[in-house]
């Protein structure tokens, strides 16, 4: 059984669990015709199918703790298995930060879960909704925020201009509540 619950200053030391692999194997490519936004996907070729982490954070709970929400999916002995972080934006939109599931949970509703409670956080706090960003090569979370009721409301091409990573793009995900 998962229990979804906040992060305090009592378990803050969960808000660190360690980034894990996942697999790029394909793109996501928007398209927007002046009026409404569409994507259609490119699996890779099977030679251009990565695996990749991210660094891990090292988040800051008490200097985080008044910008943020900190959500943790935990199992059935206590260990957090999922995190959520949602953060207090200008919008009208409260920004999700950081949304992770430990490899063995992957594909168990989990995501989901810590979703809903990021939703209950956005109504709390007279929010329209919740938006993110997923990078248009990790075709695995951009189809999971398509899947979980967001929409594409963005496309940034140039935030990787210059890097090693200058192959990818950025898709604004909203999600209304």
């Amino acid at each position: 059984m998962i229990e979804i619950k906040r992060i305090s200053e009592a378990t803050k030391d969960d808000i660190n669990i360690p980034n894990e692999p996942f697999t790029l194997w394909g793109k996501m490519i928007p398209t927007y015709d002046g009026k409404k936004w569409a994507y259609t996907t490119k699996k890779f070729e099977e030679s251009k199918i990565i695996e990749m982490v991210f660094p891990n954070e090292n988040y800051n709970f008490d200097a985080l703790k008044k910008e943020c929400f900190f959500v943790g999916a935990y199992n059935e002995c206590g260990k957090c298995i999922g995190l959520g972080i949602f953060r207090h934006d200008w919008f009208k939109y409260l920004y999700l930060d950081d949304l992770k599931v430990c490899r063995e949970y992957r594909g168990h509703g989990i995501g989901k879960l810590l979703l809903d409670e990021g939703k209950k956080i956005a109504a709390e706090n007279s929010y329209r909704g919740i938006y993110t960003i997923g990078q248009d090569n990790n075709l695995s979370a951009c189809l999971f925020y398509i899947k979980s009721g967001f929409v594409i409301g963005g496309f940034n091409t140039h935030v990787y201009r210059g890097t090693n990573q200058a192959n990818k793009s950025n898709i604004y995900f909203y999600l209304e509540i």
